[in-house]
C-alpha cells in the first residue's frame, strides 16, 4: 500500500471544510474514476469528480453541470462504475430551486466528464420531489443499469431503474411488481450489479402494510427487467419488521450473491446472505456464526464481491458481549457460505472499541481488498486496510499516512476497487489538524511471487577413471517472475544453497552426499515489497 495523500483539488473546492471521496471504480491499474463531496463557502453541499490516470489522480472539479441543477444547495454523490478507462458513469442527486430532491446521472467519455443531467424520466415519476439514483453498473461503456426511488403523487417513495443502451438513456421507469409489494410508503431499489449489457440483478425494499421494511430481489434480463418478488427467507427471518440490502455482487448473468441485515423477533439486528444461482434466488440465510459473536445484537454485511459463481467475499461489523463493536470478513466457496471471523490484527488496532468494514473488492476468488475503520485508544477513528491472498485473510493495517494527515482524529476507509490481483485504489476521509474533513486516495501494487515455485531437482556426478567419486544435486526454481531477493533450498536432511533470483529463477548447486533414498527438498521464497513469500517442495532419489 503507497501513502494515502488528500485527493489534488479537493481543498480548493472544499472552502466549508467537508469533503470525502463516496465512491471510486478502476477500469485497470492505476486507471480509476472517483467521486464526492465537498462544501463550499457558502456552505452548500456540491459533488466532485476525478480520474486517476497511469497511477496519478488529476484535480477534482465540481461535476460540469451541478453547479446549474443545484439551486436548492444539496447535492450528494452515490456511485460510480467505470468499464473502461476514462469512461465512466455515475449517480446521484441535488435539490433543485424549488428544494425538490431530483436525481441525476452524469458521462464520461474518453476522459473528459459530460454534463450531469436529470434522470431521464424521474421528471415525470417523482411529482413529490423526492428522487434520488443509488445505484450504477455498468457492463460496458454506454451500456449501463441504475435504479434509485422517486416520491409520487401521494408522496410515496417508489423503486425505478433506467438502462443506458449504447450511450443514450431510456426513460425510468417504477421497477415491475414493487408497486403490488410497496402497500405501505417506501420503497427504493437500493443496488444492482451487471454481469453483461441488459443483463443486471437488483436489490432493494419496501414497506408492508404494518409499515414494515422488507425486501425484495429482481432481475434484468436482455434489457427488460422482471417481476420484483419478496426475498425468499425474508418472512422468516424478518420477525423484527426491518430488513434491508447493502450490497450486491454478480459474476455472471443470474450468478450473485447479497447481504445485509436483518431484525430478529428480540430487536436485534443480524448479517444475513443470500446467493442467485442460474437465475434463481435461494433462502436469505442468518451468516454462519453471526449467532455467537454478535452477543451485542447489533451485524450487517456491508458488501460483498463475487469473481465466480459460488465464490464470494463479504465484510461487515458486530457487536460482542461487552458492546464493542468489531469488524468481521467471511468467505463463500462453492456456493457455501464459511463462518464468519473476526479481522485479524483487529484485536490490537481497536482498543477504543469500534471498527468496523465498510467495502471489499476481490479480482479472483480469495484475492480480494478491504478497507473501514477502528478506534484507537483516544477513541479517534482511523482508516485500515486488510488483504486476502490465496483465501486467507491477512492481518489489518493502518493505511499509510493516515496518522499524519488524520491530526484531527476521524479517518474512514470507504470504498476500494481492484482491477487486478494487487492493483487497487482506496478512497475515504480524515480530519485535519483544524477539524475539517478531506478527501483522501491511496493506491496498493503487489504481485503475486507466482502462483506456485516449480522446483526441479537433478543427481550430478564427478566420474574419474571410470569411477564414480562424487554425487551432487543441481537445483532449480523457476516462474518467480518479477520478484527480487533469493531463494533457500533445504532437505529432509539439512540446508543446502542458496540462490539469488536472476529473471524469474533461482539455481544453484550443493556438494552435498546423501545415502542412497527418497530426498525431500524445498524451495523457500520470502517475499519482496511486490510479492508474496512463496514455498515448494520436490522429492528426488538418491541412487
Amino acid at each position: 500500500m503507497g501513502v494515502a495523500s488528500e485527493v489534488p483539488g479537493v481543498s480548493t473546492l472544499n472552502a466549508g471544510g467537508t469533503a470525502q471521496v463516496n465512491a471510486l471504480s478502476c477500469a485497470s491499474p492505476g486507471n480509476c474514476g472517483a467521486g464526492g463531496i465537498y462544501m463550499d463557502a457558502a456552505g452548500h453541499q456540491q459533488v466532485w469528480v476525478a480520474d486517476q490516470v497511469n497511477g496519478t489522480w488529476n484535480s477534482a472539479v465540481e461535476m460540469p453541470g451541478t453547479a446549474l441543477l443545484n439551486a436548492g444547495t444539496q447535492a450528494d454523490f452515490n456511485s460510480i462504475s467505470c468499464p473502461s478507462s476514462g469512461n465512466c458513469t455515475a449517480v446521484g442527486d441535488y435539490t433543485d430551486q424549488s428544494g425538490h430532491l431530483q436525481a441525476f446521472v452524469a458521462d464520461e467519455k474518453s476522459g473528459t466528464w459530460g454534463s450531469a443531467l436529470e434522470q431521464p424520466g424521474t421528471g415525470f415519476l417523482n411529482v413529490a420531489g423526492g428522487a434520488t439514483t443509488l445505484s450504477v453498473s455498468c457492463a460496458s461503456a454506454g451500456n449501463c443499469s441504475v435504479g434509485g426511488f422517486y416520491a409520487d403523487a401521494s408522496a410515496h417513495l417508489e423503486s425505478f431503474a433506467a438502462n443506458e443502451v449504447s450511450g443514450s438513456w431510456n426513460t425510468a421507469a417504477e421497477v415491475p411488481g414493487t408497486s403490488s409489494l410497496n402497500v405501505g410508503t417506501a420503497s427504493a431499489l437500493l443496488f444492482l450489479s451487471c454481469a453483461s449489457a441488459g443483463n443486471c440483478s437488483a436489490t432493494g425494499n419496501y414497506t408492508d402494510s404494518s409499515a414494515h421494511f422488507q425486501s425484495y430481489v429482481v432481475d434484468e434480463q436482455n434489457g427488460t427487467w422482471g417481476t420484483a418478488i419478496e426475498t425468499p427467507g425474508d418472512a422468516t427471518l424478518n420477525a423484527g419488521g426491518d430488513m434491508e440490502y447493502n450490497s450486491i455482487s454478480c459474476s455472471s448473468a443470474g450468478n450473485c450473491a447479497a447481504g445485509g441485515y436483518y431484525t430478529d423477533a428480540s430487536a436485534h439486528k443480524q448479517a444475513f446472505d443470500v446467493n442467485e444461482v442460474n437465475g434463481v434466488w435461494g433462502t436469505a440465510g442468518e451468516l454462519p456464526g453471526i449467532a455467537t459473536l454478535n452477543a451485542g445484537g447489533a451485524s450487517a454485511i456491508f458488501a460483498v464481491s463475487c469473481k465466480a459463481s459460488g465464490s464470494c467475499s463479504a465484510v461487515g461489523s458486530y457487536t460482542d458481549a461487552a458492546t464493542n463493536v468489531q469488524a468481521f470478513v467471511v468467505d463463500d466457496q462453492g456456493g457455501t457460505w464459511g463462518t464468519i471471523q473476526e479481522v485479524p490484527g483487529t484485536a490490537t488496532l481497536n482498543l477504543g472499541g469500534v471498527a468496523s468494514l465498510n467495502d471489499v473488492s476481490c479480482t479472483a476468488p480469495g484475492d480480494c481488498d478491504a478497507v473501514g475503520f477502528y478506534a484507537d485508544t483516544a477513541t479517534s477513528a482511523q482508516a485500515f486496510y486488510v488483504d486476502e491472498v490465496g483465501g486467507t485473510w491477512g492481518s489489518a493495517t493502518e493505511v499509510p499516512g493516515i496518522a499524519t494527515l488524520n491530526a484531527g482524529g476521524g479517518s474512514t476507509g470507504v470504498t476500494t476497487s481492484c482491477s487486478t490481483y494487487g492493483s487497487c485504489s482506496v478512497g475515504g476521509f480524515y480530519t485535519d489538524a483544524t477539524g475539517n474533513t478531506q478527501a483522501f486516495a491511496v493506491s496498493e501494487t503487489f504481485t503475486k511471487a507466482t502462483e506456485r515455485i516449480h522446483i526441479s531437482v537433478a543427481q550430478t556426478t564427478k566420474t574419474i577413471k571410470r569411477k564414480v567419486t562424487e554425487t551432487g544435486l543441481k537445483l532449480s526454481a523457476t516462474g518467480l517472475g518479477t520478484a527480487t531477493g533469493t531463494v533457500v533450498f533445504s532437505s529432509n536432511k539439512g540446508s543446502l544453497c542458496t540462490a539469488t533470483i536472476t529473471n524469474g529463477s533461482a539455481k544453484c548447486s550443493s556438494s552435498k552426499r546423501f545415502a542412497k533414498g527418497a530426498l525431500s527438498v524445498t524451495a523457500k521464497y520470502a517475499g519482496d515489497t511486490f510479492n508474496q513469500a512463496a514455498t515448494a517442495t520436490s522429492k528426488v532419489a538418491v541412487k
